[in-house]
């Protein structure tokens, strides 16, 4: 066998292809790494550059958008930032994290927001401070208003002869629970809660598109509205697909010549990454570490 005729030529060519791995691996992480910073590297560093942080599904981890958002906001070679939005909304917070950056950036420089097949609730909430908001014909937005829901599994559990123990420090500490029935002032304080995000939600907009308060209410009923309707109503400023959103990015930051798209890292991304680092802590865990080392 070749291995037992030249045993240092096999040995150097499993070492050198094991050298060659390593240096692949490490490599992808180096591309993927400057990827994280919001950059594509094959991007050039050109001044027609347009970012591009895309939020989609139910809003409940943000930071990744924010953190989006806030360094496309601090890159002077960016000129504008389109958001392209595909949610139904989800938690209050989130939602009004987004918001809050979005703002922050349309102080310094243009912010489209672009609707793909649905931005409602939350979706339209951090929509709404953007520069000008783009939105296709068919495209289901609005939805200004906020929903709780509690069920009550009190009636099931007595079948199954389970009784619910329950030990608390304050009066209101297992509010909402599925157990037993919501009492009448339990379910008063639920709904000044509710009525009182709601009208954050009605200010919001309201500062968003520049409207009276009053105008904004009369929308704010919970109602889905298509892009159509909600460009007439005055939620929605063009329709558009997301390509009519990037042009008009160009057009309101006074970009001339072909516009340079900079993506903001993605889910896949991420992983991509989070496999290269583990495939790298395998081979390290298994003794193939780097020649030169402590």
């Amino acid at each position: 066998m070749f291995s037992r005729r030249h045993p240092y030529l096999f040995f150097l060519l499993i070492f050198s292809g094991i050298c060659l791995s390593f240096l692949m691996v490490i490599s992808l992480i180096g591309l993927l790494s400057l990827r994280s910073i919001g950059f594509d590297v094959l991007e050039t560093s050109g001044q027609n550059r347009i970012g591009i942080v895309e939020i989609s599904g139910y809003l409940t981890d943000v930071a990744d958008s924010v953190k989006a958002i806030k360094r496309f906001r601090e890159d002077a070679s960016i000129r504008a930032v389109v958001l392209r939005i595909d949610s139904p909304g989800g938690a209050v917070g989130p939602a009004q994290e987004i918001y809050r950056e979005v703002v922050k950036t349309v102080g310094v420089k243009p912010v489209i927001a672009s609707m793909g097949t649905v931005a409602a609730s939350g979706g339209y909430y951090i929509a709404s401070p953007a520069t000008r908001i783009v939105a296709n014909p068919g495209t289901l937005t609005g939805s200004i208003g906020v929903i709780m829901n509690f069920a009550n599994v009190e009636e099931l559990i007595h079948k199954f002869g389970l009784v619910p123990v329950v030990i608390k420090s304050g009066e209101h500490k297992d509010i909402g629970s599925p157990m037993r029935k919501m009492k009448p002032e339990e379910r008063a304080i639920l709904q000044e809660l509710s009525d009182q995000v709601h009208r954050q939600f009605i200010t919001a907009v309201a500062d968003g598109r520049k409207l009276p308060e009053n105008e904004v209410r009369k929308l704010a009923d919970g109602r889905v509205f298509s892009g159509e309707t909600a460009k007439e109503k005055g939620l929605v400023d063009m329709l558009g697909n997301f390509e009519d959103a990037v042009d008009l990015a160009a057009s309101t930051a006074g970009i001339e010549g072909k516009v340079e798209e900079v993506h903001a890292e993605d889910k896949k991304v991420k992983w991509l990454k989070k496999i290269a680092e583990t495939a790298v802590s395998a081979a390290l865990d298994a003794g193939w570490k780097p020649v030169v080392q402590y």
